[in-house]
C-alpha cells in the first residue's frame, strides 16, 4: 500500500510580499491586491494577499512531493473553499489526511481521497481543499 487512511502530512511555508508578487505576475494576474502594497492597505485586507491559484498551488505541490516518494502520482480531482484572505509576510501551514485508499480497479495503484487545507499563522483555515490522486508504480 503506497497510503494508509488517516496518514497525515503537511509543511509550514512563508509567504512574502515579492514572492507573492512573482507568483501572480508569472500567473498574468495583475489584481494590485498582490502587487500594489499601498492599493492593498487601502481595501478591507489591510495589505498584500496572495491569489487564489498560488494557494491552490503550494497545497496541490504539497500532493505531489509526498507521494513521488513513493511512485508515481497523478492528480485527478480537486476542489478549494476560500474563507478568509492569505496575507503576505505569514506563515502559512499546509496539512492534508488521507481520508480514503481503494484500489485502482482496472488500473495499477490506488485512488487516494484526501481533505487539507491552509491555515494562517494565527490558526485559521484560509483554505479548504479535497482531492483524488492515483498513485501507482508507473503512469
Amino acid at each position: 500500500m503506497r497510503a494508509h487512511p488517516h496518514e497525515r502530512f503537511g509543511t509550514d511555508v512563508v509567504l512574502t510580499p515579492a514572492a507573492v508578487s512573482a507568483f501572480a505576475t508569472a500567473a498574468g494576474d495583475y489584481n494590485p491586491l498582490h502587487h500594489d502594497a499601498a492599493y492593498a492597505r487601502a481595501t478591507r485586507f489591510g495589505g498584500i494577499i496572495a491569489s487564489g491559484p498560488q494557494t491552490t498551488s503550494l497545497l496541490m505541490g504539497l500532493i505531489a512531493t509526498h507521494f513521488s516518494t513513493r511512485g508515481a502520482m497523478v492528480g485527478l480531482e480537486f476542489s478549494f473553499c476560500f474563507r478568509r484572505p492569505v496575507l503576505a509576510d505569514q506563515r502559512v501551514r499546509l496539512e492534508w489526511l488521507v481520508v480514503r485508499v481503494k484500489p485502482a480497479g482496472r488500473r495499477p495503484g490506488e485512488f487516494v481521497d484526501l481533505r487539507g487545507r491552509l491555515r494562517t499563522q494565527d490558526g485559521q483555515t484560509a483554505v479548504g481543499a479535497k482531492g483524488r490522486v492515483l498513485v501507482t508504480d508507473s503512469l
